[in-house]
Order: C-alpha cells, then structure tokens, then sequence
C-alpha cells in the first residue's frame, strides 16, 4: 500500500490562476493603446511640449525677460519666434511660459482631482446623511463663477505666483469631478467583493483604496486629464486679463503683454500667436488623449 497523497489545499488552488488574471485585461489594453491613433498623437504632442518645457530654459543664455536684441524682429534663424517691442526673445518666453503651464496643470489639476475624488469616494461609500452634506457642500461650490471667484482672489491677493495660483485653480475646480466619482463608487459600493469586505470589518479607508479604486483607475486617469486641462484654461485665461503671477513667465502672459503693447495693430503676429497655438495644442491633445483611453479602455469603442 502506498501512502495517501495529500489533498490540494482548495485555498491555494483556487489563487493560483486567478493571480494571473490582472494580467490579461492590462495585456488588452496595452495592445489597444499601441493601436490607438488619437492616443498616440495627443501624448506625443504633450510629449514634445514637456520636453521642450523641461530641456531648454536651462539651455538658454538669457533669461525671459531680459532686453538684448532689436526689438520686433520676425522669426529668424537667430530668434525663432522673433522679438517684442522690448528686445525680449519670444521663443525664451515660450519655452519659460511651457514650464509654467504644465506646472499649472499638475498642480491644479491635481489639487482638484485629490478633493474631488476624496469626497467623490466617501461620499458615495458613505452614504446616508455623509453623502448629503458633501453633496451639498459640492453643489454650493459648483454654481459659483468659478473664473469670477478667480478674479477676484488675484486681484486682492500679494505675493501672486505660479504655486498660488494653481491652488486656487485646485480649490475652485474640484466639484463636477466629485460627482462623477461618486457616482461611480456608489454604484461600486453595492457589489459583493464590497459587501464582504465590510461584514469583514475591514475599515472605509482600505475598502475605498483597495477594493474600489482599483476598480475605477482608468476612469480617475481620464479625469485627471480632463483637470489638467481644465486648469491650463484657468490659468490662460486669469493670465491674459493680466492677473497671472507678477514674477514668472507663461504663455497666457505672453498674450496679455501682447494686446497690451499693441502687436495685433502692428502687425506683429508671432508676438501673439505662438502662445496661442500652444495653448490650444496642448489642452487640444489632452482631450484627444483623453478620447483615445476611453476607446482602450471601452470596449464598444474600440475601433476594430
């Protein structure tokens, strides 16, 4: 007689394949990504442009707002994006003004998606009288003008930098993206992988982190995208009526001090449209990224 095999342990049994299942849905979407167009042409202009934010201002021998060269030259080999009225080089201000925009962007945008999202989740796992204050608290916040709150707080407040600002941004844009978290949670939080993990007394704070989160991180990425890009606008647009930050350069900047000297009716185009068509390059690829990751990661978008 031989002695008896042991029995397979069903526990262990039973997480061996499913260990390898993450997998095969990250697998799926990585293979939809490389194939998507819209994805690939958004990131490689947001690319190219954080590239050129973060490689040349250090490269450069002259500051943004120094005076050197003749002034309202057109773009040339020497300056590429010409000279303003004051001797200034245009494409150092671009390059400075690049940095401060995604500065902007992920700053903002991710002072905006932290308190959206946290309440989003809490709300919506909470429930109950939890879910309706912070309802109510996101509502309040949502039909404020949100551009003429900004107004307002640049134009009373000293000391106005680039961090400063894009905390305000962070602190003024935060609620739509709280209700579409908590949206989503709370449809989440009444699956059976959620149920059982709170009669496991497990606490709020990991179910939402591990249980929930998880389930929704292709949705928070876009939503991410969709503040960044939100947060440029902001900034642009507080820039160009001349209440950006008094000590640094951005492209909203570059504008204003544009129509403010005149270029439009002197003819100086290339003071005033390379900012702009930075601008819209880069929050216009954010939204074309934007597009291209809900087709990866939705399946009757997907373009076969």
């Amino acid at each position: 007689m031989t002695a008896a095999q042991p029995l397979p342990d069903p526990t262990t049994a039973a997480e061996e394949p499913a260990a390898a299942t993450p997998e095969a849905p990250q697998r799926e979407a990585l293979y939809f990504a490389l194939r998507n167009p819209k994805l690939i042409v958004g990131l490689s202009i947001v690319l190219l442009f954080l590239l050129v934010g973060l490689v040349v201002p250090p490269l450069l021998e002259h500051g943004p707002n120094e005076r050197y060269a003749p002034p309202l030259l057109p773009p040339s080999g020497e300056h590429w994006f010409g000279t303003t009225q004051f001797g200034q080089d245009l494409f150092t201000q671009f390059a400075y003004g690049i940095r401060a925009t995604f500065l902007v962007g992920l700053l903002g945008g991710g002072i905006a998606a932290v308190i959206g999202m946290t309440i989003g989740f809490v709300a919506g796992y909470k429930g109950g009288w939890v879910d309706e204050v912070l309802n109510m608290l996101t509502n309040v916040v949502l039909v404020l003008p949100t551009l003429a709150v900004l107004f307002i707080i640049a134009a009373y407040v000293d000391s106005y930098s680039v961090t400063t600002q894009s905390f305000f941004i962070g602190m003024t844009s935060w609620p739509w993206a709280a209700r579409a978290v908590r949206s989503q949670a709370l449809s989440l939080s009444s699956r059976d992988f959620v149920d059982l993990a709170r009669l496991s007394g497990v606490r709020t704070w990991k179910i939402i982190v591990r249980d929930i989160a998880p389930n929704m991180s292709s949705y928070l990425f876009m939503t991410f995208i969709l503040l960044f890009g939100g947060a440029v606008l902001a900034a642009a647009g507080l820039d160009f009526v001349g209440l950006g930050p008094s000590d640094g350069m951005s492209l909203g900047l570059i504008m204003h001090q544009a129509v403010k000297w005149g270029a439009l009716q002197l003819g100086v185009w290339w003071w005033f449209v390379p900012p702009g068509l930075g601008i819209t390059a880069i929050v216009g690829a954010m939204y074309i990224m934007n597009v291209g990751l809900d087709e990866v990661f939705n399946p009757k978008l997907r373009e076969m």
